[in-house]
């Protein structure tokens, strides 16, 4: 997921409605929130539950791109405020129009790739090839 989630972007996104810290404790860096509330999303957990299981998992610790040695996870009462910050500013269907956006904008270049190849009708080496081989061909160019 590192690879594919344009966290730049995305933080981007939040920045303008996170707090400055200007007050109080200091906030959490924003990707890490955000890596966070994606987790307990993709896994359906709970605040609590997603607080855990990171502790739990090795995957799901690497994902989260801390030094536990350095510092904590947020807790989950910091996670539930980082949830309201996303709905109440409509973050989420953001992403969500993000996420759209790039998948059809790979959709159309796969489809222009496999019609260049189709009207070819062959592939590099002279062999014919089938729409099914052409788009595996493009997902591995494309990893």
């Amino acid at each position: 997921m590192d690879s594919i989630i344009p966290w730049d972007y995305w933080v981007n996104l939040i920045r303008p409605y996170y707090p400055s810290g200007k007050r109080g404790r200091l906030p959490k860096d924003i990707e890490i929130m955000l890596r966070m509330y994606l987790l307990q999303s993709w896994f359906s957990l709970s605040d609590i539950g997603i607080e855990d299981a990171i502790y739990d998992s090795f995957a799901m610790r690497k994902f989260m791109h801390i030094n536990f040695m350095e510092e904590q996870i947020p807790n989950s009462t910091t996670l539930l405020h980082f949830r309201h910050l996303i709905e109440d500013n409509k973050i989420g269907e953001k992403i969500f129009e993000d996420v759209k956006e790039r998948l059809c904008e790979s959709l159309w270049e796969m489809e222009r790739r496999i019609k260049k190849e189709l009207e070819k009708g062959i592939d590099p080496n002279n062999n014919k090839i089938t729409v099914l081989e052409l788009v595996k061909k493009y997902v591995e160019q494309k990893t």
